[in-house]
């Protein structure tokens, strides 16, 4: 067993650390509040526009003038990695990490071999990761979650759809955690460009209302209702996606230094039993030292 002074210096660090944990713990909770109120006040309007889009679906991809519409063979390709700058968030950055892998291996595996899969990371931990196993990493912006708004968003989004409309990218891919509530959060990878065409849904479960199909009378015309949506969409889309991600690096974080902090009150609490123990043999061994010693004098 230890003796007093070991237990005491554990005692002390570990309680130092809990206190450290539980202020993180309180710091990421005040952040996600408004992460959370940003995420959940961006869906309905984010949703609408994808309800608008689906609506006209048909025209959408029947237009062959509009350059984010166009499919090509997926010869280069583009992964944009979203995750955070700091740690001590639990798998957060570990699962996008190996999304991230088992895409480009997997699903474009024969690109990457040839050379013609690169990265964009979003966060130091995707770049860390990505150029520790020298990937491609064509882009990194570490700032972006420092003053996150539409219009900084909006600007990086504009990057990347120029980049798909001057032809060095045929496909360009997100994979980034999509916030659900502070203790869950589901990796995503989705389609950013070409614009995915609308898949047909499968049949309603038996006893379900099906819904029927509106024909909208559209002013302006259609055309230039696609021609203004489209880039509005994606531009939205990509915000919605680095909202998903920071609610999602909070609720994370949140989560882990709430579990952190409880272990290490259940680990002092060990560590004191163990101490009042050490304790106690200290002092018996003492008792019967002292026992001892006046039984010699006795003796003598």
């Amino acid at each position: 067993m230890a003796n007093l002074k070991e237990i005491r210096t554990r005692i002390s660090s570990i309680t130092s650390t809990r206190q450290i944990t539980s202020a993180m713990k309180m710091v990421s909770a005040a952040k996600l509040r408004k992460a959370q109120d940003a995420i959940v006040q961006l869906r309905p309007y984010a949703d609408k526009l994808q309800d608008i889009l689906k609506a006209i679906s048909d025209a959408l991809h029947n237009d062959n003038d509009n350059v984010y519409l166009v499919n090509r063979n997926a010869n280069k390709v583009l992964l944009v990695v979203i995750t955070s700058n700091k740690g001590l968030c639990g798998a957060f950055n570990t699962n996008v990490q190996k999304m991230t892998v088992v895409v480009a291996h997997e699903k474009y595996g024969h690109q990457l071999a040839n050379g013609n899969v690169d990265f964009y990371a979003i966060g130091k931990k995707g770049y860390e990761f990505l150029k520790k196993r020298k990937y491609n990493v064509v882009k990194e912006d570490n700032d972006l979650f420092d003053d996150l708004t539409y219009e900084n968003a909006a600007e990086k989004a504009s990057g990347i759809m120029k980049m798909f409309a001057e032809g060095r990218y045929d496909c360009i891919e997100l994979i980034y955690n999509q916030f659900r509530n502070a203790a869950v959060q589901n990796l995503t990878e989705e389609q950013f460009l070409p614009v995915p065409e609308e898949k047909d849904e499968p049949e309603k479960e038996k006893g379900k209302i099906l819904q029927t199909h509106t024909d909208y009378i559209f002013e302006p015309s259609k055309e230039d209702i696609i021609h203004e949506l489209i880039p509005k969409s994606l531009k939205l889309q990509f915000f919605k996606a680095l909202l998903d991600s920071f609610a999602s690096e909070h609720g994370a974080r949140m989560t882990a230094m709430h579990k952190a902090t409880d272990n290490a009150t259940d680990l002092i609490k060990e560590l004191k039993l163990d101490y009042n123990k050490a304790r106690q043999a200290s002092i018996t061994n003492e008792i019967l030292e002292i026992v001892s010693g006046a039984n010699a004098l006795e003796d003598g």
